[in-house]
């Protein structure tokens, strides 16, 4: 009976070892998610606060556009009645 428990220790402890393992294995390779994730997060960042004037910009360009064409089209307008 003794050497029936001792070799059920044994066992139980290899399987441990083997989860413990498995557990590292998937602990590393989430550290590893995590430092992708934050590096792709960073370089994310950096596009956004480097497009984000630009997108001012644009939004200028485009109010300055929509009253260009408001006046031309007024304009038309007015000289298709003259005619």
């Amino acid at each position: 009976m003794t050497i029936a428990g001792t070799l059920c220790w044994c066992i139980c402890f290899w399987w441990m070892g083997r989860i413990s393992a498995k557990q590292n294995r998937l602990m590393d390779q989430l550290r590893e998610q995590g430092r992708r994730i934050e590096k792709l997060s960073k370089v994310e960042h950096d596009l956004i606060r480097e497009v984000h004037p630009q997108v001012g910009e644009i939004k200028e360009s485009m109010e300055e556009v929509i009253a260009v064409v408001k006046e031309n089209t007024a304009t038309q307008i007015r000289e298709a009645k003259g005619k």
